[in-house]
């Protein structure tokens, strides 16, 4: 592989990793909610699952996703149902607390908060299965990664694990921006009233996303 040919796949994966979607949603969210170690903990856990899904492209185990309409339409309508849920979830509890006003309220709200959905572990882990049940990650494996592997498949392997390193990170270095640039306005967003429409409206892009990912073709 041609150093052009790396620099091209690093700007193409910073681009794509810029692109507005679930994953940047999701670690605006957990900063919002948890603070900066949630928010770096949804990065981790999107990280992790983007490295699961380069592993099982390396393997060979996601040309089964290409190979198997049924393969990829099981997970394809398990992660449309996950994001459905996690909106459906989002949207009762921002109307579930709207009543609950001054210091008090907001006091017990944010205890709540912190113990039922912005602790590290639990961004973690939604970044993660939200990232394993969306096909689309193994399909763009699949599909960039040939393209940038050297001719003649020799060591075409240890490059392929070169370039899905190259991609986790470019998702983690523009996240990490992301995080940090919500930390700053946590105090703004944490308020009970602007939280409270936040939750909606990301409640409303997770169903959004669910509806798009369960319609959506190859």
């Amino acid at each position: 592989m041609t150093s052009a040919s790396l620099l091209a796949y690093t700007v193409a994966a910073l681009l794509v990793a810029m692109s507005p979607g679930l994953d940047t949603m999701f670690t605006l969210r957990s900063t919002a909610l948890g603070g900066r170690r949630a928010g770096l903990a949804a990065v981790a856990g999107i990280g992790a699952g983007s490295v699961a899904w380069g592993v099982a492209s390396v393997a060979g185990l996601t040309a089964l996703l290409r190979a198997s309409q049924l393969a990829y339409d099981v997970i394809r309508y398990a992660g449309a149902a996950y994001l459905l849920w996690l909106g459906a979830s989002a949207l009762w509890r921002s109307w579930r607390d709207r009543g609950r006003v001054g210091d008090a309220g907001a006091t017990a709200l944010s205890a709540e908060v912190v113990a039922s959905g912005a602790r590290p572990l639990v961004a973690f882990r939604s970044g993660l299965v939200t990232n394993l049940l969306n096909p689309k990650v193994g399909v763009f494996y699949m599909s960039l990664l040939p393209q940038f592997l050297p001719a003649g498949g020799s060591g075409a392997a240890g490059w392929a694990l070169l370039l899905i390193g190259i991609h986790v990170s470019a998702g983690a270095v523009w996240l990490s921006g992301v995080v940090w640039l919500a930390a700053r306005a946590r105090r703004l967003l944490a308020r009970e009233r602007v939280k409270r429409w936040l939750d909606r409206a990301m409640a409303a892009v997770l169903v959004g996303f669910g509806v798009r990912v369960a319609l959506d073709g190859r």
